[in-house]
């Protein structure tokens, strides 16, 4: 053993060398105490200049005026993050010092130690460097608003060119800040004043405006209703107390913003004198150059409003209303007999000028090509009247009596139970219509439904119902033809308690009634009732709305019993209403019952006795826990639970499979495994029409979704979920299958995810939004979709993209858009190329391309000079973020 050798050292000494050794940088271990506290007073400081920043920004962005700075944004999330890690750090620091030994110069486990002091020493780097950066010059930029609106409008009325022009130099003359324009329902006012609205963007605001903000008042004037239309305009609305705050508050943020700028204001339908001051609008003044217009039934209305001349919009002359009612009759019926021109032209007459009433007249006479018929509606139209008001009514009649079936005529009436200018969700209403029985649902439910559209069709094309411009989903009346619907309801005035409608009425109690028992219908929405109570006789009431009543919290069990007859209960939007009295079962016939957006925990059990129940919605119920029991709504076809606090689990999955007869099922969901199970449950996923996954994110067992073919699907949303795929079953998929009736997908906070390819499937999407997910590469992946010979998007209206650090790619070669109007691209750095080419676009009329950085539309690049200067005039800046609708 000659040739070996040892050396003997104390173990004390080789370690203490060995620690040295590791912590020459930064003394990881032995000053890991000192490096502790130092980065815990640097962790507090950090915090409190984070706290001074943040409220600085706020108290700028207060106003609306002005948005943060990308920079600022950027280090107050980088402090949030460092916050997070040091509280990871944290919560094993009692752990590492109790590791340490030697009075602090050396560790049992050295290597850990030795880790973690580099991390410390790491982390109070990076805190001095944040701690560094705090000082800005400017927090925040002043945001770029549209100073007014477009709006969709129809042609000019024939003979209101002049009219037009005329309020338009009044308005814009020097000393004039109020203009009031009065007439008759159905003259044209509203059209007037929205083509005042569109001449302020022709001329980018007047030249001189700041900004042009359109508000609709009506009969019952709500002050919040009206401060939210004005606080979206200016950008209040967007921060998260603002539906907190009181009327007082309100008016108080919209004064600072007003009081700044010169604005116009536009009131459409005012029924009195409205108080500025209360919804928070500086007084117009020679001073301040602001201009409000206004339309109104009254002259009065005028002159307590301060305005001494108004200018009456008046009937039409007789030619201008002969050339409204041909355009509408249409050449071709007026040359279907040699008579009809003279016949129309008395027919014409009938209608006093008024051009709603030679709009609807004219509709209905559109389709009458024979001289009987032209005589009939002379004759039926040549009655006297009393006065003015009367007549109109009378004369809009005609048209309600040539709606050719019973069926479509209840379907109208049912319309006038909502408040003045209600935007009604056609869906909505024709579930409303199943249930009261005006539509057969025995059979197929898409028979149903699309019995109800033709029956909304039929109104609109009648002019009795109008489609909303840009939301195609919903319809209103004019107020004039609602007070026709009414005034039928009632059977012509003689019983005004038969359909009691006292919707935003500014009630506090139930309305008194002299004779309960003759009630059928009562619409009592959008009021402020506290207590429903007593035991009148209502025998024959079918239907009662009291949605909306946010002072709502009880409603007694009496009252229950007395209205065994009701069809349809609609208690959603009632925010203070916590239980129901389990009397609920005494309503035996009860087929519609909507919850949602009521703070109702528990479920009545007499909710259990309704046997004849086929429609519940339970939407947004914040503190619902359970459902239990719903198996006994052994009638039930729809069933609404989105968003609420109890969501689909696998108890409440074995319920739903007992319902025999379910047809539509919208559900959120916030388990992998419920998801999993419910997409192999082939009865349930016939149902699914609206599918909402949230927080799926915790699972590791689903980091794939497969889905399987879905052909009920309308709509997904998917929400800070973790899964990293979402496919469709390639194999058992086609162009004819698949989700076909798919036409929503909202993808936000979903951070695995790379693409979106299985949307291939999906032939009829026409929303598309995605945000907030930070690996998303493709929205169709090239690599995936080459195995599928399918063209996306074709029938694509609205594509939103938001926040996607990592996209690159929408689709790698131009496509054919026939649909598309909008797409909306933000805080998408290298989307540097869009799937257009010179050809792509049809509907180039209403084509907008959206973004917030101009940065970003430097860069877009273009395949040929062709397309880029074909589309370089659709691109619109928009300065404040746009906003996210969440699906109801």
């Amino acid at each position: 053993m000659g040739g070996l050798f040892s050396i003997s050292m104390p173990c004390d000494q080789v370690v203490n060398q060995v620690s040295q050794c590791l912590c020459t940088q930064g003394s990881y271990i032995y000053s890991l105490s000192e490096n502790l506290a130092a980065l815990q007073k640097g962790i507090e400081m950090l915090k409190a200049k984070r706290d001074d920043v943040q409220r600085r920004v706020c108290r700028e962005e207060f106003t609306g005026r002005r948005e943060r700075l990308s920079l600022v944004q950027v280090w107050l999330t980088n402090v949030l993050n460092t916050e997070n890690k040091f509280n990871d750090l944290l919560r094993t620091n009692d752990t590492e010092l109790q590791r340490l030994c030697l009075c602090g110069l050396c560790s049992r486990n050295v290597r850990l130690s030795y880790l973690y002091g580099k991390r410390v020493v790491l982390m109070l780097k990076e805190v001095e460097s944040l701690s560094s950066q705090c000082e800005f010059p400017e927090v925040t930029e002043t945001v770029s608003v549209d100073k007014v609106d477009e709006m969709p409008v129809q042609p000019t009325i024939v003979g209101q060119e002049k009219m037009l022009e005329r309020v338009w130099t009044h308005l814009m003359e020097e000393g004039v800040e109020i203009v009031g324009m009065y007439g008759m329902g159905g003259v044209g006012k509203t059209t007037l004043l929205t083509q005042l609205n569109n001449k302020f963007y022709e001329t980018r605001g007047g030249g001189f405006f700041e900004v042009v903000i359109w508000v609709v008042v009506s009969k019952t004037p709500e002050i919040r209703r009206i401060q939210g239309d004005i606080a979206k305009k200016l950008g209040l609305d967007g921060e998260e107390e603002w539906d907190q705050k009181d009327v007082n508050q309100r008016a108080l943020e919209i004064h600072n913003v007003l009081r700044s700028k010169k604005f116009v204001l536009l009131l459409d339908d005012i029924w009195e004198k409205m108080n500025l001051k209360a919804v928070g609008v500086p007084h117009p003044s020679r001073q301040n150059g602001c201009k409000v217009a206004f339309t109104t039934r009254s002259r009065e209305v005028c002159g307590r409003m301060g305005v001494d001349d108004p200018i009456q919009v008046h009937c039409l002359e007789p030619e201008e209303a002969w050339d409204l009612f041909k355009k509408k009759v249409g050449e071709n019926t007026l040359k279907g007999h040699p008579d009809i021109p003279c016949l129309a032209r008395k027919l014409a007459e009938k209608c006093c000028g008024l051009p709603l009433a030679l709009n609807v007249i004219g509709e209905t006479m559109a389709c009458k090509r024979t001289e009987q018929e032209w005589r009939t509606a002379i004759n039926v139209l040549s009655s006297e009247f009393s006065g003015m008001e009367d007549q109109v009514l009378s004369i809009l009649k005609y048209s309600y009596d040539h709606l050719n079936m019973e069926q479509v005529k209840s379907c109208f009436l049912y319309c006038s139970l909502f408040p003045e200018d209600y935007r009604m969700e056609k869906e909505r209403l024709i579930d409303y219509w199943i249930c009261e029985g005006f539509l057969d649902e025995n059979g197929s439910r898409e028979i149903a439904l699309s019995r109800g559209y033709e029956i909304i069709g039929i109104l609109v094309r009648a002019c009795l119902l109008l489609e909303e411009a840009i939301n195609k989903e919903q319809v209103k009346m004019h107020d004039v033809v609602r007070e026709m619907a009414l005034w039928i309801s009632s059977d012509l005035g003689k019983d005004k308690e038969k359909c009691v409608v006292q919707a935003r009425g500014g009630l506090r109690e139930i309305p008194r009634i002299k004779n309960w028992s003759g009630v059928t219908r009562m619409s009592l929405m959008e009021n402020e009732i506290e207590i429903v109570s007593g035991s009148p006789e209502c025998s024959k009431l079918t239907t009662l709305f009291l949605q909306k009543n946010d002072s709502l919290i009880h409603i007694s069990a009496d009252f229950f019993r007395c209205i065994p007859m009701l069809v349809v209960l609609d208690l959603s939007g009632n925010s203070s209403l916590r239980k129901l009295p389990e009397q609920i079962s005494e309503l035996v016939s009860l087929r519609y019952l909507d919850l949602s957006w009521t703070y109702i925990r528990r479920l009545p059990l007499g909710l259990q006795e309704l046997k004849k129940l086929i429609h519940l919605r339970l939407d947004y119920m914040k503190r619902l826990r359970s459902v239990s029991g719903v198996s006994k709504l052994f009638s039930l076809r729809k069933l609404q639970i989105l968003e609420s606090k109890m969501s689909l689990d696998m108890s409440l999955m074995e319920e739903l499979q007992l319902l025999e007869h379910l047809q539509v099922l919208n559900i959120s969901i916030k388990s992998s495994l419920v998801v999993e199970k419910l997409l192999y449950a082939p009865r349930l996923v016939r149902c699914l029409q609206i599918l909402v996954l949230r927080g799926l994110e915790e699972e590791e067992s689903a980091r794939v979704l497969a889905l399987p073919c879905m052909d009920s699907l309308r709509k997904v949303i998917i929400r800070k979920c973790g899964m990293w795929e979402i496919k469709a079953e390639w194999k058992t998929l086609s162009l004819t299958q698949g989700f076909q009736n798919l036409s929503s997908v909202h993808i936000s906070s979903c951070n695995g995810l790379k693409d979106l390819t299985w949307l291939l499937f999906a032939p009829n999407l026409t929303s598309l939004m995605v945000l907030d997910s930070e690996l998303v590469e493709e929205i169709i992946s090239r690599e995936k979709a080459m195995s599928v010979n399918i063209i996306p998007f074709k029938k694509l209206e609205s594509l939103r993209l938001h926040n996607l650090a990592t996209l690159k790619s929408i689709y790698w070669v131009p496509l054919s858009f026939p649909c598309l109007k909008t797409i909306h691209v933000t805080e998408c750095p290298e989307l540097r190329k869009l799937p257009l080419d010179s050809q792509s676009v049809f509907r180039s009329e209403e084509f907008v391309i959206k973004y917030k950085e101009e940065e970003w539309f430097q860069r877009v690049e273009w395949d040929d000079e062709a397309t880029r200067l074909r589309f370089l005039p659709f691109f619109k800046f928009f300065g404040p973020e746009w906003h996210v609708t969440y699906v109801r």
